[in-house]
């Protein structure tokens, strides 16, 4: 029998289903989930006319399939339906069955289990590898007394698993009285007659990501497809969730899509398109990410897509970055941040790896992301700024590997990209796969960033007062012409968001602001390692010295060293105020900063003493201090 399945979730909208013509659906199902054609795009994602690139990597990486009614009829699968799930194991695709039926009894009637990696027996309470025959319970044994109050009750068509029990209609008046009358925790789930029960909680969804979890895939990155009331819950669960012809028509309510084919000949069908289209077969709104609001309403970017935000320093780059790892969280999405500058160690949910002082190693990054739930900023600031591409290239390879095997991180956020792919370097030191789908690139100088990595963007959003200037300089870097719209007049908070293609011109937007309230990060700037020139040099008169400072830790230990004649020679040229005002990017540290210059009553000992106080006030404790 197939698992039943909880009807507790969101209300239903009208189905999805396939047209003749081979076109991604036009219909989609719950508000949750609602159409591409209301995110404010022309077109969806995938219709977009985009940059030539090499193979996508796969997106959809799994498909979770009932049993009963939707692979099997009458308990049998056709040979038809067992090619089609060769094939796409053949893809390197993994397979899940999930099933009311006990183990025992589904391997009486499926010989077939080796085709699949994982099995979720029990409606969810059962997990089962058929490459090494392991059983693992996830959920209790059923009561002995609950047993025994059923039989005394007169259930006698009554079949008792590892942790479910089972019967039929109109038996289920008794189960309820018997649970009521012991107290226990445990729910009555259908299946087109069938009666299951179960510890509360216990389903197909859950049991589902217990499998996931030990296969380190993510339920956005599964395709699942059922028939009757015990799917719903999985359906609403996965990335992508089908219903066969022969589906109870409240479950074709809760699928994004409702398939022509009953039973495997409907499975056969949702295979093909998974292979044949992947991501495009089933665009919904869940993998729709919104970076702003247009005059057409919202505008998103998707899996396929790859991000450049561009526009000079301090313009808001990093903000919109937070606000766009905010929506990545609500949608499950798991991210990966490259921060060479150390911007992002207190983003909220996610784990930092690395610090001004240590730098992270694979490792530690590889194991965090092994879990699909953890998301991880990689903080390159330990490194010096030659340093960086070579840590970069090493660790995307491992990174690359992942995202082909398990779809995941989804998301890629890499700051600064100019400093880890610059220019300079070829695509083969940088080691970037060849599809870089699901990335968001943050630079101030796109010119800088490596032509090969430029290459794949399929949307730009440029800030501030230059960010015509921005997307101008990323085409000139890619060899394209500007866009059609740079000239008109936009308002002071507007971005222009640029998306490649041959229809589009530049659209003005206003973008997602952050929720969390952003400090401003001291270590970058306290005990990191500013390029050259970002570093403050003592010269003195006559440039008699070249004492580089690349932190303000190094700026503050070599004031106090050097003599009076050369701290004089900077402070009355205004060259501290101005360091700190266009290099570390602090008004308020740059304008007391001034004060002091200005104050020519005081002898160089005091003056040191309150520069050294202002920046030790801003920098220095907080950076010693715990986030």
């Amino acid at each position: 029998m197939t698992a039943a399945r909880n009807s507790f979730h969101s209300k239903m909208l009208p189905v999805r289903q396939f047209t003749h013509n081979g076109q991604p659906p036009l219909l989609t199902k719950p508000a949750a989930r609602a159409a591409g054609t209301s995110i404010g795009l022309s077109r969806s994602p995938l219709q977009q006319v985009r940059p030539a690139r090499e193979a996508a990597r796969m997106y959809f990486m799994a498909l979770a399939t009932d049993y009963d009614g939707t692979l099997a009829d009458h308990g049998t699968v056709s040979p038809e339906s067992l090619e089609a799930l060769k094939r796409f194991r053949d893809t390197g695709r993994k397979l899940l069955l999930v099933t009311g039926r006990e183990l025992p009894d589904l391997k009486r009637v499926f010989p077939h289990t080796d085709l699949f990696d994982k099995i979720v027996a029990e409606n969810g309470a059962l997990l089962y590898s058929p490459d090494t025959e392991e059983e693992k319970p996830v959920a209790p044994a059923p009561p002995p007394e609950f047993v025994e109050r059923l039989r005394a009750k007169g259930v006698d068509n009554l079949s008792v698993g590892r942790s479910i029990v089972a019967t039929w209609e109109p038996h289920q008046k008794a189960a309820l009285e018997a649970i009521n009358e012991l107290g226990l925790e445990l729910e009555i789930i259908f299946n087109k007659g069938a009666v299951m029960i179960l510890p509360t909680g216990v389903n197909k969804a859950t049991g589902l990501k217990a499998a996931l979890k030990e296969m380190q895939l993510s339920l956005l990155n599964v395709v699942a497809v059922g028939d009757a009331e015990n799917d719903h819950a999985l359906l609403r669960s996965c990335g992508c969730g089908a219903a066969v012809a022969n589906a109870l028509p409240a479950v074709k309510d809760t699928a994004d899509f409702a398939l022509k084919g009953e039973r495997g000949a409907g499975v056969e069908e949702l295979i093909e398109r998974i292979i044949a289209e992947d991501y495009g077969f089933c665009a919904n709104s869940l993998h729709q990410v919104q970076i702003g609001e247009g005059d057409d309403g919202p505008v998103s970017i998707a899996p396929p897509d790859v991000l450049l935000i561009a526009g000079s320093s301090g313009i808001g780059k990093s903000t919109l970055a937070t606000a766009l790892s905010e929506r990545l969280r609500e949608k499950r999405f798991q991210f990966c941040v490259f921060d060479p500058e150390g911007d992002y160690e207190d983003l909220e949910g996610a784990v930092t790896v690395g610090s001004g002082s240590v730098t992270p190693t694979e490792r530690q990054v590889l194991e965090l992301l092994a879990n699909p739930d953890e998301n991880v900023v990689v903080s390159a600031l330990g490194y010096e700024l030659k340093e960086r591409p070579a840590f970069f290239a090493e660790l995307m390879s491992d990174i690359s590997a992942l995202r082909a095997r398990t779809g995941r991180p989804h998301w890629l956020i890499i700051d600064e990209a100019h400093h880890l792919m610059p220019a300079p370097r070829d695509s083969a030191s940088l080691a970037l796969s060849d599809d870089r789908s699901g990335t968001i690139m943050i630079t101030v100088h796109p010119d800088s960033v490596s032509p090969t990595a430029l290459s794949a963007v399929t949307a730009v959003a440029a800030l501030g007062p230059k960010g015509r200037e921005a997307i101008e300089t990323f085409c000139a870097a890619i060899g394209e012409d500007p866009p059609d719209g740079l000239d008109e007049v936009r308002a002071e908070d507007e971005v222009l968001f640029w998306r490649r293609s041959t229809e589009d011109q530049v659209q003005r937007i206003r973008v997602e602001k952050p929720k969390q309230v952003r400090k401003r990060h001291t270590r970058k700037y306290a005990e990191g390692h500013l390029g050259e020139d970002a570093s403050f040099y003592f010269r003195g008169p006559e440039n008699k010295l070249n004492l580089r400072a690349h932190n303000l830790i190094m700026f503050l230990q070599i004031a106090e060293g050097i003599d009076d004649e050369t701290w004089e020679h900077h402070l009355r040229a205004g060259d501290y105020s101005k360091w700190f005002a266009e290099r570390i990017g602090d008004p308020e540290l740059a304008e007391e900063a001034a004060g002091i210059e200005e104050d020519r009553s005081l002898v160089p000992a005091e003056s040191r003493k309150r520069v050294a106080e202002a920046v030790r006030r801003r920098y220095t404790a907080p950076a010693s201090e715990k986030d």
